[in-house]
């Protein structure tokens, strides 16, 4: 057990949470002391949502340690059937009723309630949020869909075409407190619309039991997100024969194989390999001379797997920025980034320390980190420009304009998102450049004159503190004004370096002379 003061994941239980959340007629009973209700927060605070999620909890007290609070769980059980009539019923326990050992699933089971029941057993001291919401629908689809699993799974997914109607996919792994899901899943399906293929099942954002028991009916599944429905599409693939799509159609070029796969496995004529400059304004603008300003930019990325993994390669293959930190805190995700780190020259970071990762944010020296709300922060403090690229995110990161990741659009919003707070910091970095101009001021202009660049307060708050934290090293006032002219992508590389120099020649204090020494040192 770790003690921090923040996680990428919560416990698993607030994995089932989302898949409950997402849903229609199901109802989560969660064994739970009362101090576990925070989660309800992340729905109506993050997500913004007009109810509670569909949880009953037991919230049993100390005092309850000493009775029975297995009885406790039944007559929750039995509350929660009788008030909110679910067509099916998930039981499980949180991390702390974990220890108690009461079983609620198999009690819960052993109720003989007239709705199915899923019992789900969550390691919470070895599984995190994303497993869990990923049990939780893998769980769900095998109960409700195992009596209707055929002997010999002969699925034709080309079947459409001598039946008479169009090709049918399901969507599978959108889901509440998924990065845009909502967005994503609209502007996949009006993809797929153009190209004559039809949505059948959403799941399970928005699906209800009577849904999933139609997800045999389409001729192939769609896995919009492995870490939640590639458990669950692999396990219809083995029963049904259903086979399912591995493209997550992030970016132009993922995008284009996604369709391209989609197509070949339902024996459509695959689309034209021009369709994204048509449809996308990223192609065209990152080929234009606009863009060479950002040609070459250093990127970290860290996110969840799925997103670090279309990060990478949007960045690489269509932006032309440099990657020079690619991880996850998905373990589950970690042979893929491990691949696709190794094919960009790097050492996958897998960790879901944020310390670690502020660590190799800061050694790395990029120009742009593409994270999670958490490199934000990290991002901040390093003075670094920052797009939010996935989960955990803050309410600011749940637009309620539409904004996708998927798609041409997808590609669209992604563009501005990644290339803004670029803009933004090249602007910071003019500002600095000329701060002690006599015409600079921060303020409107005035009547009473100017106050000049020597009077006007620092607030651009992107330059470092020289020599903090090293109380050998004494930064002088013309040193401190040299350093800030220099941009803050690269200033705080700049500062390491120096110092260093500083250290090996003996100099107590940095001056501007000895900044431009060191300079010429490293490049000699």
């Amino acid at each position: 057990m770790q003690l921090t003061l923040w996680t990428y994941e919560g416990p698993p239980h607030v994995g089932a949470m989302r898949i409950a959340a997402s849903m229609r007629g199901v109802h989560y009973v969660l064994h739970a002391p009362q101090g576990d209700t925070y989660a309800d927060l992340l729905f109506t605070m993050i997500e913004r949502r007009g109810q509670r999620p569909p949880v009953t909890y037991t919230t049993f007290q100390a005092r309850d340690l000493g009775g029975d609070t297995a009885e406790l769980v039944k007559r929750h059980v039995r509350e929660a059937v009788d008030r909110f009539q679910p067509d099916a019923l998930l039981v499980g326990e949180s991390c702390t009723a974990e220890l108690i050992q009461d079983q609620p699933g198999a009690l819960a089971q052993g109720m003989e309630l007239t709705m199915p029941v899923v019992s789900l057993e969550l390691p919470a001291y070895s599984k995190k949020e994303n497993w869990g919401a990923a049990e939780t629908f893998y769980q769900l689809v095998r109960n409700l869909l195992k009596e209707q699993a055929p002997a010999n799974s002969q699925h034709d997914p080309r079947a459409w075409q001598h039946q008479g109607r169009r090709p049918r996919v399901n969507l599978l792994g959108p889901s509440l407190l998924g990065f845009r899901c909502r967005d994503d899943v609209l502007e996949v399906q009006k993809l797929l619309t153009l190209h004559g293929i039809d949505v059948g099942v959403v799941a399970p954002l928005g699906a209800g039991v009577e849904d999933l028991q139609r997800i045999p009916d389409a001729d192939l599944n769609v896995c919009l997100y492995p870490e939640v429905a590639e458990s669950s599409c692999s396990w219809l693939e083995r029963n049904f024969g259903m086979p399912f799509s591995r493209t997550v159609p992030i970016g132009v070029g993922a995008t284009h194989d996604f369709l391209v796969e989609v197509h070949e496995m339902l024996g459509m004529e695959p689309p034209a390999p021009d369709e994204g400059y048509r449809r996308s304004r990223l192609p065209w603008y990152s080929e234009s001379v606009d863009s060479t300003y950002l040609t070459g930019k250093r990127v970290f990325i860290f996110g969840d797997g799925s997103h670090a993994l279309a990060a990478a390669r949007i960045c690489s293959e269509e932006l032309g920025f440099t990657v020079v930190g690619l991880g996850t805190y998905s373990r589950e995700m970690a042979r893929p980034v491990r691949a696709a780190a190794k094919a960009l020259g790097l050492e996958a970071l897998i960790s879901d320390d944020y310390l670690a990762v502020e660590a190799a944010m800061a050694e790395a020296a990029p120009e742009l980190v593409l994270g999670s709300q958490m490199e934000r922060h990290s991002a901040k403090r390093l003075g670094i420009p920052c797009a939010v690229i996935s989960t955990p995110m803050h309410v600011q990161d749940v637009p309620a304009r539409m904004s996708p990741q998927m798609g041409w659009e997808g590609a669209n919003v992604i563009f501005d998102d990644w290339v803004h707070p670029l803009m933004m910091g090249l602007e910071e970095h003019l500002i600095g450049m000329f701060r002690h101009d006599f015409e600079f001021v921060d303020g409107h202009q005035s009547h009473l004159g100017h106050a000049g660049g020597a009077g006007a307060a620092d607030s651009s708050g992107l330059s470092d503190i020289p020599g903090e934290g090293d109380g050998a090293l004494q930064w002088t006032a013309d040193g401190e004004a040299e350093l800030k002219k220099i941009p803050f992508f690269v200033r705080g590389k700049v500062r390491r370096n120096t110092e260093a120099y500083a250290r090996d020649v003996g100099c107590r204090e940095i001056s501007s002379e000895t900044l431009y020494d060191a300079k010429a040192h490293f490049k000699a």
